[in-house]
């Protein structure tokens, strides 16, 4: 049997929130509660739907391949930007089969074996893997108070360093770092170091400290800011995010960017969705709404903690001797999938007010508390 490369094995596959229907089959229950991805409950625009109908209505489209540079999307994104006082090109932006992608993409175009990369622990799971795919050496620096401990990772720094990934706001903890501390760590950064900034929940920041990252694109900083249309959007199944950053920087990912890896239904999708604001606003509306719920019924369970969240979604803290996985299943029998996030932690999503009462009644059950 041939080998694969010897890093391969060092690699955790990435293990996605169980799907509805899964869960329906296997337990032989009716209306499952998913909790466990952080996706819109709420869907895409009206008009994206519309967008993809119209589409779909010209049959020979299909037989055509994607519009490989995705000129009309860039030119909605570079359209948004603008009104935002920021000026982009198309040759500042790069498409991706969701953020995912870019991230990887990114990885090959600046790792090498024996090359370092920097990020928090825990944070999102794919950038270790994709750094350890290409021989490189992830280092995880602990969050310090649940955030990224900026100070650690500049510490942490070597001749090999080559990319610091930053997600803000962080996933699983949905907690974020500031304006303030995020400048201090920019002007002390060594050059040509890239930083990725994972905004994939962007949208869902309602603080004025959070820090201008494309301020620092606009100086010609060595700076990756990715979006996402995952998450706020409703289009997770669709698969398309963005990136940006200099000219130069694009250029060279281009080079690694497989040719139309963004499909025309969800450029079209996506294009679409810029368009809808009032959507975006009814989106978050809908979870600060449920945020709320949330906090107030989760103070009511004592034995428990949680961090208050930038994102769609809150971390949970559970009691010592409490194990993730005996909620996940406890919960899982009721019908409620949520997301186990470390030995003693939960992530749990933000959903519709059916949903989010469906999580409460379940976990209040898992701790014999009434009500």
């Amino acid at each position: 049997m041939i080998k694969p490369l010897p890093y391969v094995g060092k690699i955790q596959p990435y293990i996605p929130g169980k799907p509805i229907k899964e869960v329906e089959r296997e337990l032989g229950i009716k209306k499952a509660v998913k909790l466990a991805s952080n996706e819109n409950p709420l869907g895409p625009s009206p008009k994206v739907v519309q967008a993809i109908k119209e589409f779909l209505s010209i049959p020979e489209e299909l037989a055509r391949y994607p519009e490989g540079s995705g000129y009309y999307l860039k030119n909605a994104l570079c359209e948004m930007f603008s009104k935002k006082g920021v000026k982009l090109s198309h040759e500042d932006i790069i498409l991706g089969n969701g953020s995912n992608e870019l991230i990887d993409i990114a990885v090959k175009t600046y790792i090498g074996p024996g090359d370092e990369a920097i990020m928090a622990k825990p944070s999102f799971v794919v950038y270790a893997m994709s750094v350890i795919s290409q021989g490189g050496i992830a280092k995880e620096i602990p969050l310090k108070d649940w955030r990224h401990d900026l100070e650690g990772m500049l510490k942490d720094i070597t001749d090999r360093t080559k990319i610091i990934f930053i997600a803000n706001p962080n996933n699983p903890t949905g907690t974020m770092n500031y304006k303030e501390e995020f400048e201090k760590f920019m002007n002390e950064l060594p050059e040509n170091i890239l930083v990725i900034m994972d905004e994939a929940y962007y949208e869902y920041v309602n603080t004025p400290d959070y820090p201008d990252t494309l301020r620092y694109f606009q100086q010609g900083r060595d700076i990756l800011i990715l979006r996402t249309f995952s998450k706020a959007y409703g289009l997770a199944s669709l698969r398309i995010g963005y990136g940006i950053a200099k000219e130069e920087i694009i250029r060279e990912m281009n080079r690694i960017r497989e040719p139309f890896n963004t499909n025309t239904i969800a450029q079209v999708a996506a294009e679409a969705a810029l368009r809808d604001e009032e959507h975006l606003k009814k989106v978050l509306q809908i979870n600060e709404e449920g945020k709320k719920y949330l906090y107030k019924e989760l103070d009511k369970i004592k034995v428990i903690k949680y961090l208050p969240s930038q994102t769609n979604f809150i971390y949970i803290i559970l009691p010592e001797n409490t194990s993730s996985k005996d909620v996940f299943e406890s919960l899982l029998k009721e019908g409620v999938i949520i997301r186990p996030a470390g030995p003693r932690e939960i992530r749990v999503t933000i959903g519709l007010e059916e949903e989010n009462e469906a999580f409460i009644k379940s976990f209040r059950k898992f701790f014999n508390i009434g009500g």
